[in-house]
């Protein structure tokens, strides 16, 4: 893992403002796992909202793929310097999961959990404004290395935020650090910041 002082800057690739520092753009969509891929079978898939909810719920994929489906086109930004531009995702808006289940007044983080014990925080206001779950991406169902058959995707953080192969969502009260997180990663991750990894890394 790189500290913030090997990260190189990115020369100007003529996209201006639309990549955030120390990027490249490619066209290209690479794998980065830690650890083995999960094998999920969607037959028994589920996906439990649990934690500070009104009342918690655990879909299986016919349940899922009934809520409303929407495409949602967003750049996406990996904190090993790559960004891939103009992605095309189809999938369930987080927010319109989270209305089935009533989300509690006290409630103030998100944590998506995944197969594989992965897991990742957010801030509730993200995760209801911009966070998205994905099962196709560029028109054809996401591969099983990108997380199928259900990705969270949130843009404006960098992609570990994104998590792959999710199976949970839980609501919190109080932050919590997910499986990066808790490894030295930054807990915000945002990408126009340069958000890669908590300062005293580069000590």
């Amino acid at each position: 893992m790189k500290r913030p002082d090997q990260i190189k800057t990115a020369p100007d690739q003529g996209y201006g403002e639309r990549v955030p520092p120390g990027q490249f753009v490619t066209t290209k969509f690479p794998v980065l796992t830690y650890g083995p891929e999960p094998k999920v079978d969607i037959n028994t898939w589920t996906i439990r909202v649990f934690g500070l909810v009104e009342q918690e719920i655990t879909l299986d994929w016919q349940q899922f793929a009934a809520l409303p489906w929407q495409v949602l086109n967003a750049d996406f930004h990996c904190v090993t310097q790559w960004s891939a531009l103009d992605q095309t995702w189809e999938g369930v808006a987080l927010s319109d999961l989270l209305e089935q289940v009533g989300v509690a007044p006290e409630a103030r983080f998100v944590m998506a959990h995944c197969f594989g014990d992965y897991s990742t925080n957010l801030p509730l206001e993200i995760a209801l404004d911009e966070g998205f779950l994905a099962h196709k991406q560029a028109g054809q169902p996401i591969g099983k290395s990108h997380g199928w058959p259900l990705r969270l995707v949130v843009p404006s953080l960098y992609g570990w935020k994104s998590a792959k192969w999710v199976n949970g969502i839980e609501l919190m009260a109080e932050d919590s650090p997910g499986f990066w997180e808790q490894r030295g990663y930054h807990n915000n991750g945002d990408p126009w910041k340069e958000e890669r990894f908590w300062p005293e890394l580069s000590r």
